[in-house]
């Protein structure tokens, strides 16, 4: 009996040491090198069981994303010269024009919004302009119908939340110099939402950054987040009484924000970039209720970061348990020619798309930095979720550089290899 319980021991042994060397590896698709929207998603669009990916106009049918199925116009086109002549190319201006250019969707996301089983696609066009949801036609021919759902959507990092608690998704946006969000009524989702406001009037406006909710105070209700600080969801919500504010140190505006407990010890932070169109990156450490502490995972020097990386434009951020062990990590890159080939912070460096995970040891936490890829980066969004439905988390983008799904592996190595794959200290 002895020598079987020593053999499991052994065999135990040895898979917790298997398992504990494992390096994450990515397989990028260009789906296309079109330029039609800063964003993209994911869902299985035609109910066949593999997992498609939504990117401007179109839906493309997994899991080789070569099918494409139009969901609104793709008319758009610029010109540009191709051995001496003039020729149309479909999309906006981007990197296939050498110009800068803009898309009419800044956004997408995925719900099923009218709740008959398909997923629906919903777009954030022109910041100020319209938001618009379109109803998935479950496989009859035709685009699909469009229903605004708001006329004017500001801000550069909407998106969808729960943040009444609901169980329904809001839409984190600004209207009129308020902060606040949209609300669907559920029994005719595809009628205009109501704006709910948070705040009296400020300076907000169509191209303000930095946006996002959570629970701040650990009262159990979400906050809202902006660069300035935080607005305290109160106990009863009538869209008239404006939320408590209270200000925060969390940067000059970057991207989607988020509240996390980054740290283990039992109250939220927040986590950020710091400059949507500059440099920086940090989680805002909550030392005690309304003081903060800023940690810095990556800045404009190398020498700000321990592992030395550094890249600009940090103009979308997603949350999500990348490496399966429980705690979530951060997902961010640099976008692409946010302001065209001359604009903003390094416009020509490499367009790196990045995930940083998330240990903690002896009660610190630290962010390491792994690259995913460097000729594909961000838009003002950037998805992570489980696109092939392989149990991994996969990474959708969609920029000026066109259309991108990463797909994610697991390879497990020996010590060594391991060793050699993981990200050097530069301090």
């Amino acid at each position: 009996m002895l020598k079987y319980i020593l053999l499991a021991i052994s065999l135990l042994t040895i898979s917790l040491s298997a398992a504990e060397f494992k390096i994450h590896t990515w397989k990028k698709h260009h789906i296309t090198p079109h330029f039609w929207s800063e964003g993209g998603h994911f869902g299985d669009f035609n109910h066949d069981g593999k997992g498609d990916v939504v990117v401007g106009p179109y839906w493309y049918a997994g899991p080789d994303f070569k099918k494409r199925h139009t969901i609104y116009s793709d008319k758009d086109t610029f010109e540009t010269a191709k051995d001496g002549e003039k020729v149309k190319v479909p999309g906006f201006k981007g990197e296939l024009s050498g110009t800068n250019g803009y898309s009419n969707n800044f956004l997408t996301y995925t719900y099923d919004f009218n709740s008959d089983g398909w997923k629906d696609v919903l777009v954030f066009g022109w910041p100020g302009k319209e938001t618009i949801w379109y109803e998935n036609p479950k496989n009859k021919s035709g685009l699909w119908k469009a229903n605004v759902i708001f006329k004017v959507t500001d801000g550069e990092s909407p998106r969808l939340e729960d943040v009444t608690g609901d169980g329904k998704p809001e839409l984190l946006a600004f209207q009129g110099g308020h902060l606040g969000y949209g609300e669907a009524d559920w029994s005719d989702p595809a009628k205009e939402w109501k704006f709910v406001s948070i705040s009296t009037k400020g300076k907000w406006q169509r191209y303000s950054h930095g946006y996002g909710a959570g629970d701040v105070n650990g009262d159990g209700r979400k906050d809202i987040l902006e660069a300035a600080g935080w607005w305290e969801q109160p106990k009863k919500v009538d869209g008239t009484t404006p939320w408590k504010f209270h200000a925060a140190p969390f940067g000059a505006g970057g991207a989607q924000m988020y509240t996390y407990d980054v740290d283990g010890d039992g109250d939220n932070d927040v986590i950020t970039s710091l400059a949507a169109h500059g440099y920086g990156l940090a989680w805002i450490e909550q030392t005690a209720p309304g003081k903060w502490k800023q940690n810095t995972i990556i800045n404009s020097k190398p020498e700000e970061s321990p592992f030395g990386v550094k890249f600009s434009q940090l103009h979308a951020i997603d949350l999500a348990d990348i490496d399966g062990d429980g705690l979530l990590d951060i997902i961010t890159g640099k976008r692409f020619w946010a302001h065209g080939p001359k604009g903003d912070q390094e416009p020509g460096a490499p367009a790196v798309l990045y995930w940083f995970e998330l240990t903690r040891k002896g009660g610190k936490a630290e962010y390491i930095p792994h690259q995913i890829d460097d000729n594909s980066g961000v838009g003002t969004q950037v998805a992570a979720g489980d696109v092939n439905g392989d149990g991994l988390l996969d990474i959708v983008v969609g920029n000026k550089k066109g259309a991108f799904v990463h797909l994610h592996s697991v390879k497990k190595v020996s010590k060594k290899k391991w060793q050699a794959a993981q990200p050097k200290r530069i301090h």
